[in-house]
């Protein structure tokens, strides 16, 4: 009478199959709490809400403390206005379509400026980064222009470009390279060894190597990196924007500069206001993309 028992090959190819499947189960496993989406922690409106009280409550502080040094009479008003009257100033700039004009132009500088000196700091910190001769003789250089304070470079840049955009540019571009250089340097830096010789056994080489291993490890570093060179960049621009008054263009800065000369306190603080709040959208969208970033790479708080 035949019987159906299994052999010690079939009870081997089982347990084999079994334990293959509970790695892949174990996996699986992994991925699903890697990618699975968060649990939502409450509405959408509490979340907006718990983000911008804080700024709520720092600007009221800002504004109150305005408030009782202008009702001391520490300077008058004319030299120090309250800031219901900045306020009504700031109301109707926005309304004027010049206004909108030099906020175009200034952004625009800003933009070009901030574009060349992501990709000529990306270039160089690749450079450096991969060439331990070239990191030794430039490394501290860089460090150097970064420290340095952008006014020092105007003085030069008005006689290489005379007064016209390209002195601005220069110095735009000269104040936020270094910084985004350093970023990407550092990200290179602390990529795990480990990573690099599993893409070696893979092959990468060349560009590839960049491409697909080192630049995405690497992009926490390089967006702090970025951030930076945003933060010189936009006070660079803005020092140029006083300082170089190109013929024909009437920017923020050159707006700013009309009011000082007209000694309208008010224009001057209402500009100074703008400024501020540029910066801040500014450094939120880089806030978004180092969170986003850090979720990625699961470091973001739970």
């Amino acid at each position: 009478m035949p019987t159906d028992l299994p052999t010690t090959e079939d009870t081997r190819t089982e347990s084999r199959s079994g334990e293959n499947a509970t790695a892949a189960d174990r996996v699986s496993g992994l991925d699903a709490l890697e990618l699975a989406p968060k649990k939502d922690k409450g509405a959408l409106g509490k979340r907006i809400w718990a983000g911008t009280w804080p700024k709520l409550l720092a600007i009221a502080i800002v504004v109150g403390l305005w408030q009782i040094v202008y009702l001391a009479e520490w300077r008058p008003a004319y030299v120090l206005p309250p800031p219901a009257d900045v306020f009504a100033e700031l109301g109707e700039l926005i309304t004027e379509p010049k206004f909108w004009d030099g906020v175009q132009l200034t952004m625009t500088r800003a933009l070009t400026g901030f574009a060349l000196a992501v990709a000529i700091g990306t270039l160089l910190g690749a450079l450096v980064s991969q060439f331990k001769p070239l990191r030794a003789a430039i490394g501290s250089l860089i460090t150097g222009l970064q420290t340095m304070p952008s006014i020092m470079w105007f003085p030069l840049a008005i006689l290489l470009f005379q007064l016209g955009e390209e002195a601005i540019l220069f110095v735009v571009v000269i104040g936020a390279a270094p910084s985004v250089a350093n970023g990407l340097i550092s990200g290179i830096d602390y990529v795990p060894r480990t990573w690099l010789r599993v893409g070696q056994v893979m092959g990468m080489k060349g560009i590839a190597k960049y491409r697909h291993l080192i630049l995405p490890a690497s992009l926490p570093s390089f967006v702090s990196g970025l951030k930076q060179g945003w933060a010189f960049s936009w006070r660079s621009l803005m020092a140029g924007e006083l300082l170089v008054i190109v013929p024909g263009t009437v920017s923020i800065g050159v707006r700013m500069q009309t009011a000082r000369d007209l000694s309208d306190a008010v224009a001057v603080l209402a500009y100074i206001i703008v400024v501020l709040v540029i910066g801040i959208l500014v450094d939120q969208f880089f806030n978004a993309a180092d969170g986003a970033l850090r979720k990625r790479w699961g470091l973001a708080g739970g």
